[in-house]
């Protein structure tokens, strides 16, 4: 991992939108939930603008996080984040409790790399569309990928790379093929520029 993310939080008992509500404008602060475990789930708070200079790696989304809540530190994922939908403001986070023998269920963002080297678009002029930014996957703790690389050095106009044709890190396994092969989803799809699919159904 290439980086150690700790995040202080302080217990709450105060519930109600109106509380969270007087947190967020007089303190400063996000209200959290930490659940998971053999653990009750616990109201936490945690400060905005340290929460939000996190959010600005893209790891930290993905990465195990030290929660250090009144002095007791727990690891635990970022697995939701309520946003407010015109200002830059976190307005709830949620915290799931991780043990490192135990698998877990998240999502990590995908990497599209060598697109514009591709014979797709170097070479026939195509377009990539990326149908999947972020992939589910289920691994431990411990084999918690930072993100997967989508190789597209190969790629031709045409082609569709599903989930399949992924080279997904060891001990990791996607959530949607464990589901069966009709969830194999497609990753990224190579298409002709508008302007040539044109000159084709003309010709």
């Amino acid at each position: 991992m290439s980086e150690d993310f700790k995040l202080d939080a302080t217990a709450r008992n105060d519930m109600g939108k109106g509380a969270s509500r007087r947190l967020r404008r007089l303190a400063d602060q996000v209200p959290a939930i930490i659940y998971g475990g053999k653990k009750d789930p616990q109201n936490v708070s945690v400060s905005h603008n340290e929460l939000s200079k996190h959010l600005q790696h893209e790891s930290f989304y993905s990465h195990i996080i030290s929660l250090n809540v009144d002095g007791k530190a727990e690891d635990v994922i970022l697995k939701d984040l309520q946003r407010h939908p015109s200002k830059p403001v976190v307005l709830h986070a949620d915290f799931l409790r991780i043990d490192k023998s135990t698998k877990v269920h998240t999502h990590v963002p995908l990497h599209f790399i060598n697109e514009a080297a591709s014979k797709a678009v170097k070479i026939q002029g195509g377009k990539v569309v990326h149908n999947l930014t972020q992939l589910d996957i289920v691994c431990l703790p411990h084999n918690l990928p930072e993100f997967i690389e989508v190789d597209l050095i190969d790629t031709e106009i045409g082609q569709i790379i599903h989930i399949s044709d992924l080279k997904l890190p060891s001990g990791v396994t996607s959530a949607d093929l464990l589901k069966g092969e009709s969830h194999n989803l497609a990753v990224a799809t190579i298409v002709k520029p508008k302007g040539a699919a044109e000159e084709s159904e003309e010709a």
